[in-house]
């Protein structure tokens, strides 16, 4: 397999991407290739300062940067020759078969619906996270950002993307689906809850089994946890924010230690043709690492393959 890394894209790039790269490669099988996207001249120089052949990956130069508070679709259509549309210009073309970037959010999830698209029958592209639960177990919650406005019917796909990738990528049996809600009663929340739950709850195309309330988000009560985007952004930053509040009080132990973004690389754009897995903007050489072997695991579990089914064969 071949991964595009967006070597410039992060708050900490482009060494930390380098470094990350480095790790991974020692991660993977000998057979996978990382492909290093960017300005060739600095990649080469951080190569041979930490005493590595240049040769050690293939680089595909990109002179130009999309920043990270730029427009997605201004900045790609402007920035032709930028390290996140020549990575995507490689994965519509199959010369990788993932392409992963701590860079541009937006840019990303833009890129990916311009250049390889959506698959047949997505309303709308989402994206994941990881959610530690208390009894070791692991739940996902999406949408985290992707999709702030949102419809029912949306939601109802996200719960399917979601299935899928828990079951493929999490090895989850018959996942169980909740609906992030004010109360766990039939008819709480707002109406786009309320409409999202009459959807689902004679669903057959997957595992229903009612509305979650926040406090229990880390009790087990589902493994994926559905929800508009803007709400998802917020549980995920509040997470993120409680994280690093209790690291700074030295009070992580085992459990808590799970938040940490790096152990998870990045979240995988869920519903395009493709392979494209986004990192978070602090991205460390660890979580860079983590985010390309996510990537390797989203194309060995075929996922995009099973979506693109699973849609195919939509009882809805």
């Amino acid at each position: 397999m071949k991964i595009g890394l967006d070597v410039m894209g992060g708050d900490f790039a482009p060494d930390a991407t380098i470094d990350g790269a480095i790790l991974a490669r020692e991660a993977l099988d000998a057979r996978d290739e990382i492909v290093l996207i960017g300005q060739a001249d600095i990649i080469k120089k951080h190569l041979e300062k930490i005493g590595l052949p240049v040769d050690t990956f293939k680089i595909v130069n990109a002179e130009e940067i999309v920043g990270m508070a730029e427009k997605p679709l201004k900045a790609l259509t402007h920035k032709p020759d930028s390290s996140i549309s020549a990575g995507f210009r490689m994965l519509k073309s199959r010369q990788i078969q993932g392409f992963c970037s701590a860079g541009n959010s937006g840019a990303m999830v833009v890129g990916a619906m311009y250049s390889v698209g959506t698959i047949t029958g997505v309303i709308r592209p989402t994206t994941t996270a990881h959610v530690p639960q208390e009894n070791g177990a692991e739940s996902i919650i999406l949408d985290i950002g992707t999709s702030p406005d949102t419809k029912p019917d949306v939601l109802y796909q996200f719960a399917l993307l979601g299935s899928i990738y828990c079951q493929e990528i999490l090895k989850i049996n018959n996942p169980r689906v909740g609906l992030l809600n004010i109360g766990v009663e039939e008819g709480k929340g707002n109406l786009l809850c309320q409409s999202a739950y009459q959807m689902m709850k004679d669903s057959t195309d997957f595992n229903f089994t009612g509305n979650v309330e926040s406090r229990d988000l880390f009790k087990d009560k589902a493994d994926v946890i559905v929800c508009d985007g803007f709400t998802g952004n917020i549980v995920l930053k509040q997470i993120e924010a409680m994280y690093r509040m209790l690291q700074k009080r030295n009070l992580v132990d085992d459990f808590f230690s799970r938040f940490n973004y790096e152990n998870y690389g990045g979240s995988p754009v869920l519903g395009v043709n493709g392979n494209v897995v986004i990192g978070h903007g602090i991205s460390s050489a660890i979580a860079i690492k983590n985010m390309i072997v996510l990537t390797h695991q989203i194309h060995c579990g075929r996922v995009t393959n099973k979506i693109r089914r699973a849609l195919h064969n939509f009882s809805r």
